[in-house]
């Protein structure tokens, strides 16, 4: 056995768990655990500006990569309560990022200690696990059980809070005689993959729901195997957008009140059966329960057991992983198909198809100011099928999801049940930094790109490259359109003239000058036929200067984006698609 500081133990379990990649800041409290990373040098690590962006970078790397867990690390006090945003989103999303966060000495902890706050308890609600280690001799097991924790089961964060004292402590430890504990996941058995598909066969008008948990699972080539086996067409959610590609003739759009296809939410309403897989009903998914479920039959598979039954009660539920569920659906759907038990479902699927080429909305608009259908479609133009989009929440993101394009499993990267504002900025560095050969795109509004604008800085610092389009209209956008409902318009203007940029107009934030005082790129585009010019210059300074590039769109004040209460009334504001030039990027488009 070796003697050693408890933090130098916990950075070589660290490093035997594959948990290499940290981003975070250093503080007093934290700083024997930041010297013992500076002395084994194996670990590598980002310096945020902030704890916040430092969490969503470290939900960023995790979510972009299968296998990764980000660490996000802090010191004691305000460190650890600003990570608290970005643990509820990785636990909202089913998201294992590891929380590090130094504190005052165990004995001074009842004592109101400078920056002594109970943090693990602030944490449990938004963690798997959040606990205070009390004792050295724990640091192991502790770390040995979050690893376990974040990895068995539904996925999410745990928080681990150091002590400065038992961090110095002195323990035996052999990293040769640590084994990461066994990850226990649930799987579907073969007779309840026989009574789903049974059900399934019993209907004329199928749909597959496909979730966030096959991305988890890294499983998107067995839910399109499953597919096309069945011929039963697919509606990924917004967080398992890319789990089977756009342009699948199986894909049948995605259904919703806001990040959804009009021929999505139609081809829901025409069917009769819904197995949805590792997937929750988000209610931006379903609206009300009573419309979404009438005269459908619905399987749902989930890796948590208490998700099944929270939204509404299926008609049969089935505890598993999304992977394990395939794999055994996929293996009794082909000998369902081998024994003629499974009928031929061409005929919906070349409906679902039909409804895919005529409901389109249109993208194709020459106006000045610029509408944000035109930037969409510019981007379709400019990024191919391995981009990864990185987006948060917002008209933005809305309209995104309605009119982009998604090729591949993690080549949609969304905070979607928590939806923080600032983001979008921190985590595409994370997923800059976890796949620095792909190109990575982030997509803001205004108000999401000055939450957290300051982590620009970190891009340049570190030669984390990415694209970063902004869509600029000086409003908060999504509240000043839900607003209407309350017929105002009220602390929702971004808008204010700027005296030292009056070729802004009364857009107010010079975002060019901030981003290149940061150190980043940076280009400002006010006509629509100067985007695709703008993005295509982006790309050739991302290669150049290795940094950040923000290609800023200015945009029309007031855009309402479709969206409604219910999936059978989503309101569409704008025109409508009659011919393919009318959205020239759209997937499928019949003339």
């Amino acid at each position: 056995m070796t003697r050693m500081r408890t933090a130098d133990a916990a950075v070589l379990i660290l490093e035997k768990e594959g948990a290499t990649q940290l981003f975070g800041l250093p503080g007093a409290a934290i700083n024997p655990f930041y010297s013992a990373v500076r002395a084994h040098g194996g670990l590598k690590h980002v310096l945020a500006r902030h704890v916040e962006a430092a969490s969503h970078m470290a939900e960023g790397y995790t979510r972009a990569k299968a296998g990764n867990i980000g660490v996000c690390v802090g010191t004691s006090g305000p460190a650890g309560t600003d990570m608290i945003t970005g643990l509820y989103s990785a636990s909202a999303d089913s998201i294992p990022i590891l929380c590090l966060t130094g504190q005052a000495p165990v004995a001074k902890l009842h004592k109101e200690d400078f920056q002594a706050v109970d943090i693990a308890s602030i944490a449990a609600p938004v963690a798997k696990w959040a606990v205070t280690v009390m004792e050295p001799g724990q640091i192991p097991g502790t770390f040995q059980k979050a690893f376990q924790l974040m990895r068995s089961g539904r996925p999410g964060p745990v928080l681990i809070d150091l002590p400065i004292d038992v961090q110095m402590a002195q323990i035996e430890f052999d990293i040769d005689a640590y084994e990461p504990l066994p990850v226990v996941k649930p799987a579907a058995t073969r007779g309840q993959a026989e009574k789903a598909l049974t059900m399934l066969a019993a209907t004329e008008h199928p749909l597959i729901v496909a979730g966030g948990g096959i991305v988890n699972a890294d499983a998107a080539d067995l839910l399109v195997e499953l597919a096309e086996v069945t011929g039963v067409p697919v509606v990924p959610t917004l967080m398992g957008w890319g789990t089977i590609p756009d342009d699948h003739e199986l894909h049948a759009g995605m259904v919703g009140l806001q990040t959804s296809h009009r021929y999505g939410n139609a081809t829901m309403l025409e069917s009769d059966f819904v197995l949805g897989i590792g997937n929750r009903w988000a209610n931006r998914h379903t609206g009300s329960v009573d419309v979404y479920t009438k005269g459908r039959t619905f399987v749902h598979v989930d890796i948590e057991p208490t998700q099944i039954g929270r939204v509404f009660s299926p008609d049969l539920g089935i505890v598993s992983d999304a992977g394990e569920a395939l794999r055994v659906f996929v293996e009794v759907a082909r000998q369902m198909k081998d024994d003629a038990r499974l009928p031929d479902f061409g005929v919906w699927a070349k409906s679902c198809q039909q409804r895919k080429g005529t409901l389109q909305r249109k993208t194709s608009f020459d106006v000045t100011p610029i509408k944000p259908q035109r930037v969409y479609q510019e981007m379709n133009t400019a990024f191919g099928p391995d981009t990864t989009f990185v987006s948060t929440i917002g008209l933005s993101q809305i309209q995104a999801a309605q009119l982009l394009h998604v090729y591949e499993s993690r080549h949609w990267i969304n905070a979607g049940q928590a939806g923080p504002l600032g983001w979008t900025l921190p985590a595409a560095l994370g997923v800059a930094t976890a796949t620095p050969d792909t190109t990575v795109v982030a997509l803001s509004g205004d108000y999401d790109f000055q939450f957290l604008i300051e982590e620009l800085a970190v891009g340049a610092q570190f030669k984390i490259p990415y694209i970063h389009i902004v869509v600029n209209n000086a409003y908060l956008g999504l509240i000043r359109q839900s607003q209407r409902g309350f017929e105002m318009d009220y602390c929702v203007q971004l808008s204010f003239d700027n005296i030292n940029a009056p070729e802004l107009n009364g857009y107010g934030v010079d975002h060019v000058k901030v981003a290149e005082g940061l150190g980043c790129k940076a280009i400002r585009v006010f006509e629509p036929d100067e985007i695709l010019p703008a993005l295509e210059q982006a790309k050739k300074l991302l290669v150049e200067f290795q940094v950040p590039v923000v290609v800023e769109v200015i945009l029309e004040r007031v855009t309402n984006v479709s969206m409604g209460t219910e999936i059978d009334g989503v309101v569409e504001f704008e025109e409508l698609a009659e011919r393919g030039v009318d959205a020239p990027t759209a997937i499928s488009m019949l003339d």
